[in-house]
């Protein structure tokens, strides 16, 4: 197969409501899109999102690779051209993981193919701040099936512990509690939150401190009744082999746009296994397209909710043929592809570039 055409586009996506993480809160989600077809005029299309205050790798970098790598890649075979992605894959992890997939794709590979039917539980976040409201919204989402949700923290000790209380209060066990700072504890209230807390209920207790600050992290391990998960930091093989060294680190949570493709992320989600800890999967802010991606990895690999929930939270959806979900579980029936709704992707489209032969 060798690459005739790419079209690249970045996508303007209104949430429903607005989703507020410890760093950032989003109004939309803006997705970079990749669209590739070969000589014979088969296309696949691919997209991953790049969260500004995640990581380094900003929007306007991304688009950057994006064109230079697609301009690269006109006729070249398209093993020959990802082979060549990967290579600048520290450049930009997310543009080299929109590339790759959408290669992978147009390969049909191995990952991507359903044969049975799959059910993969999800977990919902918690939105509401008072005690009317998270009683309500825990209600709400008991019924609609969900058994895991993901409750976030890291702004004020004391107001988290207050919280999380509350929520726990409103389970009354019958679900279980994610706690996830996205980075925003310092070494000091990251240990002080852990040890006050009360484990009851709490499967785990994610990213507390700054991303390359591995000593406070660890600091916190050791000071938390409940496991940590480790995420923003993890990247490659080397980073979930050093987390595995931690006492106390549970978890580790993988992102397929942080590793360059489904291959190397199903690779890494056996190397959390293997190095003693349990994985989990999950981008919250991914697109349909991108969560259709992960749940595929999942299937045969992950064993626990799933964090891939970004489709839910647009006011559309991309496909044609919706992502089925039932009862808090994404639901893939034997042979599911998704179908993409031309229509939408154009009203989404806020700037393109085309490269071909």
């Amino acid at each position: 197969m060798i690459i005739r055409r790419m079209v690249l586009r970045r996508l303007d996506l209104p949430l429903t409501r607005p989703y507020r993480l410890a760093y950032r809160t989003f109004e939309t989600f803006e997705p970079f899109m990749v669209e590739i077809e070969d000589e014979d005029g088969r296309r696949s299309v691919s997209d991953a999102h790049v969260s500004p205050g995640s990581s380094a790798e900003t929007r306007d970098g991304a688009w950057r690779f994006l064109q230079q790598r697609a301009s690269a890649a006109i006729g070249r075979p398209v093993r020959e051209a990802k082979a060549e992605i990967l290579d600048h894959f520290k450049t930009s992890k997310v543009a080299t993981t929109a590339l790759v997939t959408a290669i992978e794709i147009m390969e049909n590979n191995f990952h991507l193919q359903i044969d049975d039917n799959v059910s993969l539980p999800l977990l919902a976040p918690v939105n509401a701040l008072d005690a009317a409201g998270i009683e309500q919204e825990m209600e709400s989402g008991i019924a609609r099936g969900f058994a895991t949700f993901k409750v976030k923290v890291g702004k004020d000790v004391a107001a988290d512990l207050l919280r999380v209380e509350m929520i726990r209060k409103a389970v009354a066990g019958r679900a279980t509690l994610r706690l996830d700072a996205n980075r925003a504890f310092s070494r000091d209230d990251a240990v002080a939150f852990a040890a006050r807390l009360d484990p009851e209920g709490i499967e785990l207790f994610e990213q507390p401190c700054d991303a390359d600050d591995w000593a406070a992290n660890t600091a916190v391990a050791e000071a938390s009744p409940v496991p940590l998960m480790l995420d923003e930091p993890i990247c490659t093989l080397a980073d979930i082999r050093r987390a595995g060294e931690i006492p106390n680190v549970g978890f580790c949570k993988l992102k397929l746009k942080r590793f360059g493709g489904v291959d190397r992320l199903v690779t890494g989600l056996r190397a959390v296994r293997e190095n003693g800890m349990e994985p989990v999967l999950g981008d919250g802010l991914g697109s349909e397209l991108h969560n259709w991606l992960e749940a595929c990895a999942a299937r045969r690999e992950i064993t626990n909710a799933g964090e891939f929930n970004g489709f839910l939270k647009p006011k559309e959806r991309l496909f044609r043929n919706p992502m089925p979900f039932e009862a808090g579980e994404i639901r893939l029936p034997p042979g599911y592809r998704p179908e993409l709704d031309e229509q939408k992707i154009e009203r989404a489209t806020r700037e393109q570039a085309v490269f071909q032969a």
